[in-house]
Formats: structure tokens, sequence, C-alpha cells
């Protein structure tokens, strides 16, 4: 070969290696609005005010959890711009709050934003706008409806599986309970109601004898608890927030009424409920868990919760250790950064919901042993296990196998 032609070659050769190294390039980073080559944008809404702001301490610990991310590199290099707003756990608050993450702030994905009404008041709006609604924290069954809803994806058990639980165990151990039901009047309370009437199926009408609803609004429940005594139940279903947890708690002790009492999930933390509430109060109540109790002394040797604790030490020491939701919001950080990961340099809005619905058995080192989180494109139900507990002492004890509830929706 003349050597004109020999270095012709070599340079067409190598024009053809760069082009196909820089089409690669354009091949691997794809990028909507809220992801650069040096950020990701993520927004989030919670209740740092109002009547179930107990919560807003779940976007501390997240905000805090991606400051360590950050700090360590951030995710394939990319930083988090994690931008939380509060809504005072009011739906139209809400709404105006996802318009300025998506149309003002340009935010890649709205994550874990509170609350079953709240999230119900945006899901048709950023599915619409083709904006995942990632990881809500509420354990409504609606947000596992991928065919009508494939930008909106749960978290958490969802609450008719954790109620069918409590129905199951009740129509086994306490088969001619009478029993009282007190519920937050909206969307997360009703989807409760429905999960314990679906568990205790034809005998339902007969075994429940009063259902009580309340108001977020309302100062107070004393006067709902004083009624469900007063109709003679035995057992306690008690679907409220934190606030109203702790209140019920109290008013059992001080009208001396001790039914078999089942407190729902998202309000067994020991720091925001059962502390407050009085220790005394609330021996004995039975609740369920999927997250390790950080007052528990059996974990103390952990690795899950040692790295629980260097991250509170290191990134939030005003973190109450003992509060349920600071667990909660680190596990969650945990199980985003997992689905950013998998995303690689592909940060678009339906690859971040592709990979969140492509986990497979994801252990992380909040969760309890044998809860994995799983997904797949039919199945938008991340975590769908629980250990039954009850209270002794300051903790609670877990007693049982790990369970599953039959909701889907």
């Amino acid at each position: 070969m003349p050597a004109t032609t020999k270095k012709l070659a070599i340079a067409s050769t190598a024009l053809a290696m760069l082009a196909a190294t820089n089409s690669g390039a354009f091949a691997q980073k794809k990028y909507d609005p809220g992801a650069t080559d040096t950020e990701i944008k993520i927004g989030n809404i919670m209740p740092y005010s109002g009547p179930a702001s107990a919560y807003g301490v779940i976007g501390k610990t997240e905000e805090a959890y991606f400051k360590k991310i950050n700090a360590e590199g951030g995710i394939n290099g990319r930083k988090i711009n994690f931008i939380s707003y509060d809504d005072g756990y009011s739906p139209p608050k809400t709404v105006e709050q996802a318009r300025k993450l998506v149309e003002s702030d340009e935010v890649l994905f709205v994550f874990n934003p509170l609350g079953t009404p709240p999230n119900s008041a945006i899901q048709k709006y950023l599915n619409s706008k083709k904006v995942p609604q990632l990881f809500v924290a509420t354990g409504a069954t609606k947000w596992n409806d991928p065919k009508n809803f494939p930008w909106t994806m749960g978290w958490q058990p969802n609450y008719q599986s954790e109620t069918q639980i409590y129905a199951k165990y009740i129509l086994k151990e306490m088969p001619n309970a009478k029993i009282g039901v007190l519920y937050q009047n909206d969307d997360y309370g009703k989807d409760y109601l429905k999960g314990l009437k679906d568990g205790l199926g034809a005998k339902g009408a007969s075994m429940i004898v009063l259902e009580e609803s309340y108001e977020v609004s309302q100062p107070t429940i004393d006067s709902h608890i004083v009624k469900l005594k007063s109709a003679g139940a035995d057992v306690f279903i008690n679907i409220t927030t934190p606030k109203f947890a702790a209140q019920a708690i109290k008013k059992n002790a001080e009208i001396g009424w001790k039914p078999v009492h089942f407190l729902n999930n998202v309000s067994a933390s020991i720091g925001a409920v059962m502390k407050p509430a009085g220790f005394d109060a609330g021996q004995g109540i039975i609740s369920s868990q999927y997250l390790k109790d950080t007052s528990d002394p059996q974990w103390k040797d952990d690795a899950g919760m040692k790295a629980f604790d260097e991250f509170l030490t290191k990134y939030f020491p005003e973190g109450n250790r003992i509060d349920g939701s600071v667990m909660f919001g680190y596990t969650v950080a945990q199980g985003l950064v997992h689905v950013l990961k998998q995303c690689g340099d592909n940060l678009t809005r339906e690859n971040v919901m592709k990979q969140a619905a492509s986990i497979k058995d994801l252990e992380l080192g909040g969760l309890l042993p044998g809860i994995k989180v799983n997904t797949s494109a039919t199945d938008f139900a991340p975590i769908s296990q629980v250990q039954l507990i009850r209270f002794k002492g300051e903790t609670w004890e877990r007693f049982g196998e790990v369970l599953s509830g039959d909701a889907t929706n």
C-alpha cells in the first residue's frame, strides 16, 4: 500500500473510531429536564407544618442522606440537588408545590411526597406531565396501578394488606371479638378500613360494633375514644397519624379502656408516638413492622444499624434516633440511590420509571431480615411484607412469621 493511501486509511480509521466514540457518548447520555452531566434535580413535598408535621423529619433525613451521597462523590459523578417544599398536609398546597417543582424548578421527578390526600391531589397532574411520582410516602393501595398511572409508584407495604393481616390474626385468635374502629376521614383512613373489612369477610358486619371517623383538622379525638369504649368494643383498630395516635393511647389509659389495641404501622414510631403517649399506656399494643426498630438492642451489632448510626453521627446529628420516621427516610433514600445508579447515564424520566420497576430482591440495611424490595412492570408495590410486633417495656417485640397481605389493585 502506498504511503499516501496508508495515511488516508489510518486517518479514516481514526475518524471512524472518533465518530463511533461520539455516537456512543450521545447514545449513552440521555437527559430530561432536571438532569445534566453534573446534577440530578429531585423534587419533594413534605408536611413540615400542620397536623401531620411529625412526618416532616422524613424530608430532613432524606436531605441529610443526599448530602452524604454528594460528599462521597454523588451518583455516577452527579450531585443530587434536593428541593423540598412544605404543603402543610393540605392538598391544594400540594398541587401548588408540585406545579412549582415541575414548571419552575424543572425537577427530573418528584420523590417520596407524603400523605394520601396530598398525593391523590397531584397524581393525575404528574402522570399527564409524565413526571415520575416515585416511592410516595403513603401506603394507599392505589399507588400500585401501573396500567392507569404508569408514573406513580408506592414504597411501603400498602394499607389494605396491613389491616388484612390484622383481620386474619383477629379471626384466628379472637373469633368473637367486638371491634371498634377509629379512622381518619380521608383516602388514607378509608383504605385501611377497606382492608380490615375485606380481611374479616362475611364476619365483619357482625364483629365491627362501631366505626368512628375524625377530621384531620380536629384538635383532639378524645370524644371518639369514649364512644368506642361505650360501644363495648374489646378490640380497637387505631387508624391514625402520629398526633392522634398518641392522643388515643393516652385517652385509653385515662378512661381505663383496655381492648386488644392494633395501631397502624405509620404511627408505630417510639419517638413520635409511644414515648409521648407514655410507655405504660402503650403496653401490649400490636402493630406491624418492616423496618428495624432502632431502639431494639438486638440490632446493636447489626451491620445495617451500624451504618445508620454512622450516618446520623456524621450527617444528621439532630435526628431523633428512636423516631421511626428517620429510619423510613434513610431507607427510602437508599432505595432511590439504587434506582439512580441503575439509570447510569440515561437520566430520562422514562428510564427512571423503568429502573424503579426492575428491582430484584434488593436488601437494604434498615429492612427486617427476610424483607426485600421487588418490583416489575406490573407490580408497583416495592415492599409487600411485614412482621407483627407487640409493645413491651420501652420497645417493640417481633412475633410470628414475616407475612404478606392479599391486597392488589
